[in-house]
């Protein structure tokens, strides 16, 4: 520093004192580090707010979606209950009853349409005739008559 100093002031000053005019370096890192520490701490918030979805995402469909809405709500909200019910949802694995049903439904559709195959083959063949007694040579004639 030079002569320009106050009378009252020490002979000795810290190194982080500039002179009039320079640039404050101490504040300048300072600045930078405070930046890094916020984008740090959100990164590690964001990390950690998502961290039922990822553990869902190797679970069923529906219940993936969700934990996303929960994460969603808790990130909008700041209602912290619905992160923890997420979490909780994401580490409990659910019973897969789609696949067991879809695959029941298939086989039955796919009974059915023999079952219809069949019925329409049926139709569209000519009547099979029967070989045996004529029911109306059997019956007494008054019947026959009175039919005819």
């Amino acid at each position: 520093m030079n002569e320009s100093l106050h009378p009252a002031a020490s002979d000795h000053l810290p190194a982080f004192i500039t002179a009039p005019g320079h640039t404050d370096v101490l504040m300048v890192v300072v600045g930078i580090i405070l930046i890094a520490a916020v984008l740090g701490v959100g990164n590690l918030y964001l990390t950690l707010h998502t961290l039922p979805e990822r553990m869902a995402h190797r679970s069923q469909k529906l219940q993936f979606e969700i934990v996303a809405v929960l994460g969603l709500l808790a990130l909008f909200t700041h209602n912290h209950l619905f992160w923890v019910i997420g979490l909780l949802l994401a580490m409990v694995d659910l019973p897969d009853f789609g696949t067991p049903l879809r695959r029941i439904a298939g086989s039955v559709e796919k009974i059915a349409g023999e079952e219809a195959a069949r019925t329409t083959e049926q139709a569209a063949a000519p009547p099979a005739t029967v070989e045996g007694p004529d029911p109306k040579a059997d019956a007494p004639k008054s019947e026959v008559q009175g039919h005819a």
